[in-house]
């Protein structure tokens, strides 16, 4: 499994893309007319947009009270430091985390069995194999320090207990969470709004909001403008060293 991550982990970036643009196959529904009436669109955009936007909860807490750098060396796991702190002290890979709940929610929004029942098992088999990859790095980097860690907090599952404490005792630091985040956010979002507006054969809505097929154009179009719009800005800004954390 740790050669299996390490291959993964090289090229966990594109495999991100792949599984976005999986949420646009073709599929049958996880929710019908059949088994929950004419409105079940409702319930695959509540609940979606309920998952999703807890996947990137969970990644902007983290980011913004104590950022990790493990973004890899030369294709390879790498960490500067063992770092404890802030949500890290209730999750192991609360990062990982978040982007599971991401792109399940998507899914869900989606309304894609294929997607949920196929793409997020692989997806949680790759997102393990890397996990372990990278736990064997930092083991053998930081040995028993990295041992007693693992022993005090789950892998996966988030502890609650003494949240309310770390919320408290750190500060938030809104532009890191920023300027970390805001390509993922941009993709993430001009996902949401594809799969919402976009008059797509292999989506499962009908037009849920805007009522016809030029209505939701029309919205997908100025959500995209002022979704890169904002995106650019910040992108200018940070260039120009002029928005910093």
């Amino acid at each position: 499994m740790i050669s299996i991550g390490n291959f993964f982990f090289k090229y966990r970036n594109w495999i991100f893309i792949l599984f976005y643009g999986a949420l646009f196959v073709p599929s049958l529904s996880l929710f019908s007319e059949a088994s929950c009436g004419p409105y079940c669109y409702r319930w695959p955009i509540l609940l979606g947009l309920l998952i999703t936007c807890t996947g990137q909860a969970i990644r902007g807490l983290t980011i913004g009270l104590a950022y990790i750098v493990r973004g890899g060396k030369e294709g390879k796991p790498y960490a500067d430091g063992l770092v404890t702190e802030g949500i890290f002290r209730h999750c192991r890979n609360p990062l990982y985390v978040g982007n599971i709940l991401m792109l399940l929610g998507v899914g869900v929004l989606a309304n894609s069995l294929f997607y949920v029942a196929f793409m997020m098992p692989l997806f949680l088999f790759i997102y393990q194999a890397i996990v372990l990859a990278e736990e064997d790095f930092l083991r053998k980097k930081f040995g028993e320090g990295f041992d007693r860690y693992c022993k005090e907090v789950n892998r996966w599952w988030p502890s609650l207990n003494g949240l309310s404490a770390t919320l408290k005792s750190m500060e938030f630091n809104w532009k890191r969470w920023i300027l970390k985040e805001h390509t993922t956010q941009f993709i993430w979002l001009l996902g949401i709004c594809l799969l919402l507006f976009a008059p797509l054969p292999a989506l499962r809505y009908p037009e849920w909001l805007a009522g016809s097929s030029v209505a939701s154009v029309t919205i997908l179009y100025a959500l995209v403008g002022a979704l890169t719009g904002v995106y650019l800005l910040i992108r200018v800004l940070k260039k120009t060293g002029r928005f910093t954390a």
